[in-house]
């Protein structure tokens, strides 16, 4: 953004800025003992900047840290030329001398000469030192940014792949459903149960795929086209997919406790909110009436038979502790009667974002479709629908 800058720096991202301004005030600090004129105190300032415990964070530093040097070089390069034109003023006054006058103070004066060599040696040394500490800072910097942006690509490039491979494999799953929609001799009997269901011919081949499939979920409005599986819990395919892969996408599943076989009052369907719009992740389109008023209704078909629903409620929840007395629609499966039927519709009621003028009564067999909601800590999104078909 072009308003961070600091003392002609310019900086991409507010915690840069905040280094540079740091930097800014540590530049202030040293500022205001500083003497521009006197190489000592330039010296102190150097020494300062130089030590282990001092550490400027941007090139606001650098930047000064790089003047501050040069002013020392100018100001021992005018102090060495002064030195110069003293040295060649008193060598002519010192001509008529004689040698034995003249020997001691050329010692004297060579001997100072050493000393100030000496000690612009180590300056030099110094200010070297510090231009190899920042620059690794700089190397080691860059190191980190290649990093981070080599990890952002090869996320981003797998994240494509898994976003591609789940299509194609969701795609390939309904090209296996037939238009037969006759039973097929397919019985499902793991309990020798005299009631066993014969399967719907075209959920056949998914059954022979995955025993664990219950069902068929649209919602064309929402993208949502998606087998529905079910297992002995509700963790599996929170990150398993159809063919029993692991994915974070995980699958859309039926609560444990649901009978798809034997139709509950309100059968619960869970399936993740994912920002790439799979599974249940445009479910919350349902939050504006005028999306639910062009998609009041859709289909879910068990393997057994199919089913179409309308939209009765729509509202915000959340996963409550166990201790709280609170409406949990998450436990809403089967009801003991008639009342108590009517008491978890009035509660749906109440939430609902919207009327929608449908009202189930004692008998409907109800649908609950939840997911994620990121309005609030373990917060959940529910679309309720009655079948009408």
């Amino acid at each position: 953004m072009s308003d961070l800058t600091v003392r002609g720096r310019s900086f991409r991202t507010p915690s840069d800025y905040r280094a540079a301004l740091r930097d800014e005030a540590l530049i202030e600090s040293i500022e205001a003992s500083l003497n521009r004129e006197d190489r000592a105190s330039i010296m102190a300032a150097i020494d300062k900047m130089a030590a282990d415990n001092f550490k400027f964070e941007t090139l606001v530093g650098e930047d000064y840290f790089d003047e501050i040097a040069a002013l020392e070089r100018e100001l021992r390069y005018r102090k060495n030329d002064t030195a110069d034109r003293d040295r060649r003023s008193k060598k002519s006054k010192k001509d008529d001398s004689s040698d034995k006058d003249k020997s001691p103070k050329r010692s004297k004066k060579n001997k100072k000469q050493v000393d100030f060599d000496e000690y612009d040696t180590e300056m030099q040394t110094r200010i070297i030192r510090e231009m190899k500490k920042l620059e690794s800072r700089r190397k080691l910097i860059l190191i980190i940014l290649f990093m981070c942006i080599s990890g952002s690509l090869l996320y981003l490039v797998y994240y494509f792949m898994m976003y591609r491979k789940n299509t194609t494999d969701y795609n390939a799953l309904a090209e296996l459903i037939t238009e037969d929609k006759g039973q097929s001799e397919l019985v499902i009997n793991y309990t020798d149960e005299p009631d066993a269901r014969p399967v719907l011919a075209k959920y056949a081949e998914l059954l022979n795929r995955n025993k664990k499939i219950v069902g068929w979920l649209t919602i064309e409005g929402c993208d949502i086209d998606y087998p529905v599986l079910q297992t002995v819990d509700n963790d599996y395919y929170l990150d398993h997919n159809f063919d029993q892969e692991y994915d974070k996408n995980g699958a859309i599943f039926m609560d444990y406790q649901c009978d798809p076989a034997h139709p509950n009052d309100n059968m619960i369907i869970y399936g993740h909110h994912m920002k790439s719009g799979k599974m249940f992740g445009n479910l919350n389109r349902y939050a504006s009436y005028d999306f639910y008023n062009k998609n009041k209704t859709f289909t879910f078909d068990t393997i057994y038979e199919e089913g179409t629903y309308e939209v009765a409620y729509v509202f915000r929840s959340k996963i409550y502790n166990e201790d709280e007395i609170r409406f949990k629609y998450y436990q809403f499966i089967d009801v003991a009667g008639r009342d108590e039927f009517d008491s978890n519709m009035e509660q749906m009621d109440m939430l609902s974002l919207y009327d929608t003028g449908v009202t189930p009564f004692y008998g409907d067999k109800l649908i609950t479709l939840s997911t994620c909601d990121s309005s609030e800590r373990d917060g959940r999104f529910v679309v309720v629908a009655r079948k009408i078909d």
